[in-house]
């Protein structure tokens, strides 16, 4: 039965990273978008890249939440409904 709790903590950190790729991703390709404008342009304004960073993410987030909340919850009812068998699998039944 460790098998099923392995398992369901592989699960769990691949779910982590699907959500949280859209907003990483994003916020590194709209920060090397900003710091090649500021090399080409030679301004060197430090608050300039978190500005559009903040927006995009936040553009993101919104337009994919649905989906990340969609995965949360099919993974919380998948551990919720086989809650005994992890009980068993660990011997606390």
């Amino acid at each position: 039965m460790d098998y099923l709790i392995v398992s369901y903590l592989r699960e769990a950190i691949l779910i982590v990273c699907y959500i949280s790729a859209p907003a990483l991703l994003t916020a590194l390709f709209v920060g090397f978008a900003v710091s090649f404008l500021q090399a080409a342009t030679q301004i060197q304004e430090h608050t300039l890249s978190y500005v559009p960073k903040i927006f995009a993410v936040f553009l993101v987030l919104l337009i994919s939440g649905q989906w990340m909340m969609l995965i949360i919850i099919r993974f919380s009812i998948k551990i919720m409904t086989d809650f005994n068998l992890i009980l068993e699998g660990c011997g606390w039944n």
